[in-house]
């Protein structure tokens, strides 16, 4: 059997997520370690919150990564097999390639941190937006930011699902969007609790500050190849590992490019580590011949390896 791993981003950390969890030794030592590199008690944030706190992006991102890398872990601890590819969405790419040997987890952290601040920075607070536009096409929705922008930035952010694109760029032009998505036929359109409006071309400056801070973090051709967002191929240099993450930052999410792909490479199973089920729902859409399975507790870890190992 031909299985793959995925990891979430932002947008699926919720209070008490990593609580099925709490039997797994290696879960709370991996979240312990993290806490000591960035001097901050992760734990505590996820299990007690608050969830304003949660959500901030400077916190999101170090937390979305160690949850990701903690059920890695956990996987590994109970033998669980190598998965023959794997890739994130967005800041889930950071925990692909730490579970692929590619990059330290202590680097990861630092790095993922300063890119949230760098993110967060790059746009004043409440002049940017996000949107998800639903039962529209890819073209449809490229079309809608061209026409909506009028002068401002206006992209498309993340290539979801097939009739799901997010938007990304000024507040006013992803009003405008919504507005016109609307108009010509979407579903919904709805804007998205994230401070910043990542994926399109506003974080330029957080993708010049990133690279700064790549350029100083060691980086190991992966054990396991990762695909990734920007360009949905292997790199196995650290030069152009790094590349792919810096415009990462600026670049439209391909994700169902990259599912496909798997199916492509003739992948049956894609496992979702992490908590949370997003890439789950999404990747149903994608390619209905793929069996998907969420490691959102111990139990369904339990459950996975029953599958994969069958």
């Amino acid at each position: 059997m031909k299985f793959a791993f995925v990891f979430p981003g932002q947008g699926a950390q919720a209070v008490g997520m990593m609580n099925g969890f709490s039997g797994i030794p290696v879960v709370r030592q991996t979240f312990s370690e993290a806490s000591e590199v960035l001097g901050q008690d992760l734990w505590a944030l996820v299990a007690e919150g608050p969830e304003s706190a949660l959500n901030q992006t400077i916190n999101t991102q170090p937390v979305m990564l160690t949850a990701g890398i903690a059920v890695y872990r956990a996987w590994e601890d109970l033998h669980g097999p190598e998965p023959a590819v794997m890739a994130g969405h967005s800041l889930g790419e950071y925990s692909a390639l730490v579970a692929s040997g590619a990059l330290a987890f202590a680097d990861a952290l630092r790095v993922v941190r300063l890119r949230a601040q760098a993110m967060q920075e790059a746009v004043p607070e409440g002049s940017g937006g996000i949107a998800a536009i639903l039962g529209l096409d890819d073209e449809a929705v490229a079309a809608v930011c061209r026409d909506a922008a009028q002068g401002e930035v206006l992209e498309p952010a993340n290539y979801n699902s097939p009739a799901q694109v997010v938007i990304a760029g000024h507040r006013s032009a992803v009003e405008r969007g919504m507005a016109l998505a609307k108009q010509r036929g979407a579903k919904r359109a709805v804007m998205l609790a994230m401070s910043a409006p990542s994926h399109c071309s506003l974080m330029q400056p957080a993708a010049e500050r990133l690279a700064q801070a790549l350029a100083g973090v060691a980086v190991q051709s992966p054990q396991i190849p990762v695909l990734h967002n920007v360009d949905v191929a292997e790199h196995h240099d650290a030069a152009s590992i790094r590349d792919a993450l810096v415009r990462q930052v600026c670049s439209p999410v391909r994700w169902v490019e990259i599912i496909r792909q798997f199916a492509a490479r003739g992948v049956s199973h894609v496992v979702e580590c992490g908590p949370g089920k997003v890439l789950t729902g999404l990747n149903k859409r994608i390619e209905a011949s793929q069996q998907v399975l969420a490691l959102t507790d111990s139990a369904s870890l339990r459950e996975a390896l029953t599958v994969i190992n069958s």
